[in-house]
């Protein structure tokens, strides 16, 4: 089974604003995801004001702040970063539904590119292989995805 990845490509995000809701819980690995996030960005030419960076508790909070963050109205893009590491007791699977649920409802509600860079993953070994400096980062992935988002409703726009 092969694997997506958001190609790069000549985006047209003429000025695009970003919003990063980013969870603060295991900062060790979304730390990372930002990382890779802003990377991403400026190498497409969004950088510095043009992105805002908010965090939050937790990955339960992700979906309220993205839905904020994209009804102010100053943004062309939210992408939402967090990690969810799998223990022993059913915790994991409610925060990962629910995230997951709520970060699909504000891109629909919101008629805007919310990408999702949830890591749902078993073990802290996982998430840093999905986190780091590499071609794995899936936070760089959620920085490309809502790029061509963009671009994409920029040529349905007629823009």
């Amino acid at each position: 089974m092969g694997q997506y990845r958001p190609e790069e490509g000549n985006f047209e995000v003429n000025a695009s604003r970003i919003a990063v809701i980013v969870a603060r819980w295991n900062s060790e690995v979304t730390d990372g995801l930002l990382e890779g996030a802003v990377r991403a960005l400026g190498r497409h030419g969004i950088s510095g004001e043009a992105v805002e960076v908010y965090r939050v508790p937790g990955a339960f909070e992700l979906p309220l702040a993205s839905q904020r963050a994209a009804r102010t109205g100053r943004f062309d893009a939210v992408i939402s970063l967090g990690c969810v590491i799998r223990g022993d007791t059913p915790h994991f699977d409610y925060v990962c539904s629910e995230t997951t649920r709520g970060i699909g409802e504000v891109s629909l509600k919101e008629n805007l590119p919310v990408a999702f860079g949830l890591l749902t993953t078993d073990n802290l070994k996982q998430s840093i292989e999905r986190s780091g400096n590499n071609a794995e980062n899936k936070g760089e992935e959620a920085a490309l995805t809502v790029l061509e988002m963009i671009t994409l409703f920029n040529q349905m726009d007629g823009a």
